[in-house]
């Protein structure tokens, strides 16, 4: 076997880069609910769920073999270069949605990339159809429905059961319950998208005939892998957070432990069965039926709806991203120097956008009909009607406290 070589090391670094981006983008997957019924802190929640993260990561490398084995031929001439645009694309877009505080798939914008940078230097070929069909379109289609519709179920059991019983002792039991569930979707969530990382090295690492093929994950691979997705995680993706717990729906603390307790259950099961499903759409899926579960709950359709169409566009979005990407890389060096440092501009570029509106956990709770609106949010508002009131022109103001 041939040692790292410095591209490969360039694809390993971007790979654990994209890795820390999903780790906050996804930080909300577990901990919105719990954050946003005052479950828990919100410096406490994140902590929580990064060393869950971490400890999720050595479960299980299903998901990962789904990935360095089977979504691209592995013999097709896929290159370090190919990977390396494909995470490029997938990082860029991760920075989009969560810029607009948008939930958007990291799982499939990591599909997306390297997909599009995949056949943009080799071809169709190079991509598996039935495993793309099978292992990410059929579950993107059916997981956020089935965690949906159990999170529904779930609720209205919950509210059934513990009708007549004195809401202030409930609430605090199912507080604690969302305690439990929030770790539990951690730990599911380091278990499945941990691994996809681990599968992205471990592919650069046989096409740089480093291991062999069909290989699992090295240590330090799982390991590394774990940590970049903990530390992501811990930063905390506020701004996702702020609308997974306010935007789409007033979660209260029955509905909470009963989407996070669906929500896991899915994914866990995905793990087990090699689906690289995504995390977002499942816990997003089951905050939406633990919404529509609660006799007189208000479901911010909208939201919901940005939301759907940010899952629809992320595997092209990032692919043609990838795609581009691919192009200037396969020039050689020059071409991989080009796409780092266009890509390290634009991530600058996001970044002093996002200082400009700053989220953080001293206002992750705020109302989101209050709160700073972000990119979409300000769209919308600039087209919309104005709130009724008095006529203008009439002389009469109404006093603001």
């Amino acid at each position: 076997m041939e040692h790292i070589t410095l591209l490969i090391g360039i694809v390993i670094i971007t790979a654990l880069a994209f890795d820390f981006t999903n780790g906050f983008h996804d930080t909300a997957n577990a901990m919105a609910t719990t954050i946003s019924t005052g479950a828990l802190g919100p410096r406490t929640a994140v902590a929580m769920s990064a060393v869950l993260n971490l400890v999720g990561a050595f479960l299980s490398v299903e998901v990962a073999r789904t990935i360095s084995g089977g979504i691209l031929d592995e013999t097709a001439g896929i290159r370090p270069e190919v990977i390396f645009a494909g995470l490029v694309g997938a990082i860029v877009w991760n920075l989009l949605t969560w810029l607009a505080g948008l939930p958007s798939s990291s799982s499939h914008a990591l599909f997306g990339g390297l997909i599009g940078a995949s056949v943009a230097s080799a071809g169709f070929g190079a991509v598996n159809g039935d495993a793309v069909v099978m292992k990410v379109l059929v579950p993107a289609v059916c997981a956020p429905v089935v965690a949906g519709v159990a999170a529904l179920l779930a609720t209205r059991l919950t509210y059934r059961i513990s009708r007549g019983s004195d809401p202030a002792a409930t609430a605090r039991g199912y507080r604690a319950g969302q305690i439990a569930s929030a770790g539990l979707v951690s730990l599911a969530h380091g278990t499945n998208d941990a691994q996809k990382t681990m599968g992205v090295i471990t592919l650069a690492l046989v096409t740089g005939n480093v291991v062999a093929p069909d290989s699992d994950p090295p240590l330090w691979v799982i390991g590394s892998a774990g940590l970049a997705i903990a530390l992501g995680t811990f930063i905390g993706g506020w701004r996702i957070i702020r609308t997974m717990g306010k935007g789409i729906t007033d979660i209260q603390p029955p509905q909470g432990f009963a989407a996070q307790t669906g929500a896991a259950a899915v994914i866990l099961a995905s793990s087990h069965l090699g689906f690289s499903l995504s995390t977002t759409q499942v816990c997003s899926g089951s905050v939406l039926g633990a919404g529509v579960g609660r006799k007189g709950g208000v479901v911010r359709w909208s939201t919901a709806g940005r939301m759907a169409a940010a899952w629809v566009l992320t595997l092209p979005a990032a692919g043609l991203v990838a795609a581009g990407a691919a192009l200037v890389a396969d020039q050689g060096d020059a071409g991989v120097t080009a796409v780092a440092v266009l890509a390290l501009a634009v991530c600058a570029a996001i970044r002093v956008a996002a200082r400009r509106r700053p989220v953080d956990h001293t206002n992750v709770n705020a109302d989101a009909g209050t709160a700073e609106p972000g990119i979409v949010t300000a769209a919308v508002a600039a087209v919309a009607p104005p709130p009724a009131g008095p006529a203008a022109g009439t002389g009469h103001t109404k006093a603001t406290v």
